[in-house]
């Protein structure tokens, strides 16, 4: 089914939506897993996760140049360009992305909850309800999608600012952290870091969230192709920026000597380094992320499941509500403990592989992308590589998970 389109866009429109799309991909990557993971991983294996950083990175970039372009210029949704190569792996993909955002959205839910508790004493299931309930609000308006635009901008430089300059307050061994960057102390070990920050920067829901605002948006075909690259790269810039600093804000914490809280270790980064006002700082930061998070898995893991009734689509914001309800209401009976946050990202990259595969394949068949677009065969190469380190990541860190998840 071809996505319907609105009104044809004003420059000044298209550019909030490019800008939108670029938030929405690096918000929704930047939750509370996110803050969780990189604190955590940079506690335990120091500058070295510098390697895993860049690494993960370059995956990054071969899978977004690839998905949005491929997505953008065939004009169809991942789900359905999937099921333009083989029938009924776009429906499989769309199942493993729909529970996967499920159980992101928890614990997005669960942040949110946090920070409100961080920043006015509420207790964190009460502060959950109070940031579901303002999310919804949102997707109760009229321009409920440019409003989503605009607010996941807004949040993202919220969260980029704030830790950049906890960043400079915890003062990090830089030259030590770009040594590492390119001769960590021992690369195998982090395999199992690596796989997670992919699966939690383009696993699952993300790596589809900005090119599916822009096919929503109309902002498709070969003569918008420019324009898609750019945002894609500038969309994992952003995260890649962001994930640097608050790992270098960890490692200047962690390489004083100073020990990480194992119940909240991001928010000992920003406590270490500033005091009670770091600690505040921390639950702003959260719920930034926390609220863009959320916004990103419900609105992305929705449009999956356009492909199943046309009806979905015609009520899409009142889907998106009662996916945010159905998560809150999940995680005010079971809660979300950190352990779960940080495996929810290595298992989100099980999807990529699958997904990716069907892109690639995708990217040279003329019936799917048309017969103008030629697809570029330094990003197919680098697309090829992009799915087989992650898919013999996953095999090869199965071990290492299990090890993780017993401790």
């Amino acid at each position: 089914m071809q996505p319907t389109h609105t009104a044809s866009a004003t420059p000044a429109s298209q550019r909030n939506v490019l800008r939108g799309a670029i938030f929405i991909m690096a918000t929704s990557s930047i939750g509370p897993a996110f803050l969780t993971q990189t604190s955590l991983f940079t506690e335990k294996y120091l500058a070295s996760f510098a390697f895993a950083i860049v690494i993960s990175l370059l995956i990054d970039i071969g899978a977004q140049l690839n998905i949005w372009r491929v997505i953008t210029v065939a004009n169809l949704r991942g789900q359905d360009v999937a099921n333009r190569v083989l029938p009924g792996v776009g429906h499989l993909i769309s199942g493993f992305i729909v529970l996967g955002g499920i159980a992101f959205n928890i614990g997005n839910i669960g942040g949110a909850g946090l920070a409100m508790n961080v920043i006015f004493g509420v207790p964190p299931v009460i502060g959950s309800l109070i940031a579901a309930v303002l999310i919804i609000g949102i997707f109760l308006l009229r321009n409920a999608k440019g409003v989503m635009d605009s607010v996941m901008q807004v949040l993202g430089l919220i969260m980029l600012c704030m830790i950049g300059y906890a960043m400079l307050q915890s003062s990090p061994p830089l030259l030590e952290a770009v040594n590492r960057s390119f001769n960590p102390d021992d690369p195998l070990i982090l395999l199992l870091p690596i796989v997670t920050l992919v699966g939690g920067t383009v696993g699952g829901y993300i790596s589809f969230s900005g090119g599916h605002r822009l096919v929503e948006a109309g902002i498709t075909g070969v003569q918008n192709v420019g324009a898609v690259t750019r945002a894609a790269v500038t969309g994992i810039a952003t995260t890649g920026v962001v994930r640097i600093c608050l790992f270098l804000a960890a490692l200047g914490v962690v390489s004083q000597g100073l020990a990480l809280d194992a119940g909240n270790p991001a928010a000992s980064v920003f406590s270490h380094s500033m005091g009670t006002i770091g600690y505040k700082m921390f639950g702003v930061v959260l719920l930034a992320a926390s609220v863009s998070s959320v916004i990103g898995a419900a609105y992305t893991s929705v449009t999956f499941m356009y492909s199943l009734h046309e009806a979905i689509q015609r009520n899409n914001q009142r889907m998106v509500i009662a996916f945010i309800v159905c998560s809150t209401l999940i995680y005010s009976l079971v809660g979300q403990p950190v352990k779960v946050l940080v495996v929810a990202g290595t298992l989100n990259a099980l999807v990529l592989p699958l997904a990716l595969a069907c892109i690639l394949w995708a990217s040279r068949k003329p019936s799917i992308v048309g017969n103008e677009y030629r697809h570029p065969t330094w990003m197919l190469v680098f697309g090829l590589l992009a799915m087989a380190a992650t898919a013999v990541g996953v095999v090869m860190s199965f071990n290492a998970f299990v090890q993780f998840w017993q401790s």
